[in-house]
């Protein structure tokens, strides 16, 4: 089997989740149940024609060729939805006068910079993959997602979306799912595919801090702050630090994310609930970082890298394995002490067993 087959049918992640965007399809304001409705449809589109996902996308090791430096380039659909659009701006361009453009770049940017000064790694694949992006994609299209081979920013339609270029870790969230196709690969579905969008989300997260030059404890832990609109209630997408209270509004509706196992969603909507139960992980991965404190790409996110590279996660992962691994990989890297410690309350406090 075509150990790249991968690319050809990748899995469609999208920031926005699909119950949000249901909810706003049947809302009492024709142009936001209309706007919502054809972003669904299209997501729907989408993920139908990426639904299977086929190998294990390992690949090749980086060599001392491979460049320090990103290498990116940004399209613009000019409001259509034909890919990747028309470039606009490439790696030593100078600033475009479009805002939308810059904030890509940057955002790219930033991406790559954890990924290499935190962990070594040469981009997307480790072997120096050129990072793409496509801004002002379709019209008033609410969301933004990685399509396996770039990222694709709407622009929101300006009252409950706005830009999603704008919140630098729906960046980092949506290219991680690419870190994760050619690593771990997991499944899009039930617990796999909430541990993959728990991944993208811890990621997101850490890439925002690292920019930022904030210490666990300064963090906001929240999930795409910055992308609702003025009229809406709530502060973010999703909240790492608390599941369940990024938003509570009369359109958008109310977070509905768990932060422990008892109140896992069972659900046959979403793939399976992957935006939802994702919660739960995220909620682990706070504790740990916050327990120990300082910087968490350091060690926290260390131990989250080493789990999702390190090949023995397999593709159908539930939580429990998932829990598990990391405590394998914090005591391999640092020992019975403040990491496993840490780890392992965590893990308990959102009752996912880390122990066999």
């Amino acid at each position: 089997m075509d150990v790249n087959a991968h690319r050809d049918h990748p899995v469609f992640c999208t920031i926005v989740p699909p119950h949000v965007l249901d909810k706003l399809a049947r809302a009492g304001d024709p142009a936001i149940a209309q706007s919502a409705a054809r972003t669904l449809e299209h997501d729907a589109l989408q993920r139908t024609r990426r639904r299977i996902t086929t190998v294990r996308g390992l690949a090749a090791a980086a060599s001392e060729a491979v460049s320090d430096k990103p290498n990116r380039t940004i399209y613009d659909a000019e409001n259509q939805e034909t890919l990747p659009g028309k470039k606009v701006h490439s790696e030593n361009d100078k600033p475009s006068k479009d805002a939308t453009v810059n904030r890509a770049h940057a955002g790219l940017g930033a991406t790559f910079e954890l990924y290499l000064k935190a962990y070594g790694r040469r981009s997307i694949d480790d072997n120096g993959l050129p990072l793409n992006a496509t801004v002002h994609y379709g019209e008033k299209y609410g969301n933004a997602f990685w399509d396996g081979h770039r990222m694709v920013f709407g622009d929101g339609d300006g009252e409950l979306f706005l830009d999603f270029t704008l919140p630098v870790d729906v960046i980092g969230h949506e290219l991680t799912h690419g870190v994760t196709q050619y690593t771990a690969n997991l499944e899009y579905f039930n617990q796999s595919g909430a541990l993959n969008e728990s991944l993208s989300d811890v990621f997101g997260s850490l890439i925002k801090q690292y920019s930022l030059g904030q210490t666990a404890d300064q963090a906001d832990w929240l999930i795409g702050k910055g992308l609702l609109g003025p009229n809406v209630t709530g502060v973010a997408l999703r909240s790492m630090k608390g599941p369940g209270t990024a938003y509570d509004d009369d359109v958008l509706g109310k977070d509905p994310q768990p932060g422990k196992m008892e109140d896992y969603v069972t659900t046959g909507r979403d793939n399976g609930g992957v935006h939802i139960n994702s919660g739960i992980p995220n909620r682990a991965f706070y504790l740990v970082a916050t327990a120990l404190g300082g910087n968490a790409w350091e060690r926290a996110g260390q131990i989250w890298y080493d789990v999702l590279t390190g090949g023995e996660l397999t593709r159908t992962a539930e939580f429990t394995e998932f829990a598990r691994l990391t405590a394998a990989a914090a005591r391999s890297r640092y020992g019975e002490g403040a990491e496993l410690d840490a780890l392992l309350k965590a893990w308990s406090q959102v009752g996912v067993a880390a122990t066999n």
